[in-house]
């Protein structure tokens, strides 16, 4: 189904299906941060997706609680963006062999990731104001706030150690 099916007529259903896109993400990221886990070699870097997997795996609850509020069961529709950019991270990945390059190059990807997410949460947040669901959004916003705590540990963990490695 695309984003603009005949079935997307109101503010809701299109609310309904960006939390279906943002669960089949999530749900795919916990799957993925593993594999990164194993690849990185930072010892920084690795612990902090590790830290990451149960922070994801606890958005994907929060999402199935805000379907719940909603009154609408869980269910994920194929996104193909957060598909897009996983594939891009394994494919760098399985090309570099310089340890602290590689290291660069998942911090880089899981940033990707983290962009991807904030943008999701931010428009998710929005729209369940505008549909009168501040509960939902309030559950939306505490995910959204640790996305951005996130994004600005890889940020402060690349720029003070890992570039700095990878370009020596």
């Amino acid at each position: 189904m695309g984003l603009f099916a005949k079935d997307i007529a109101t503010m809701d259903d299109l609310f309904v299906h960006q939390l279906k896109d943002i669960y089949y993400a999530e749900k795919r990221i916990t799957k993925s941060l593993p594999t990164m886990i194993e690849k990185a070699t930072s010892p920084e870097l690795k612990q902090g997706f590790q830290k990451h997997l149960g922070e994801t795996e606890n958005h994907v609850r929060r999402l199935e609680q805000v379907f719940r509020m909603h009154g609408v069961e869980p269910a994920a529709v194929t996104c193909a963006a957060i598909d897009g950019i996983l594939e891009e991270a394994d494919e760098v990945a399985g090309e570099v062999k310089d340890k602290e390059v590689l290291d660069a190059a998942l911090a880089a990807a899981a940033q990707a990731v983290e962009h991807y997410e904030i943008t999701r949460y931010g428009t998710l947040i929005a729209w369940a104001r505008e549909l009168g669901r501040s509960d939902c959004a309030d559950v939306l916003k505490q995910t959204l706030d640790e996305e951005k705590a996130t994004d600005a540990k890889l940020t402060q963990l690349a720029e003070s150690r890992i570039n700095r490695k990878a370009a020596a």
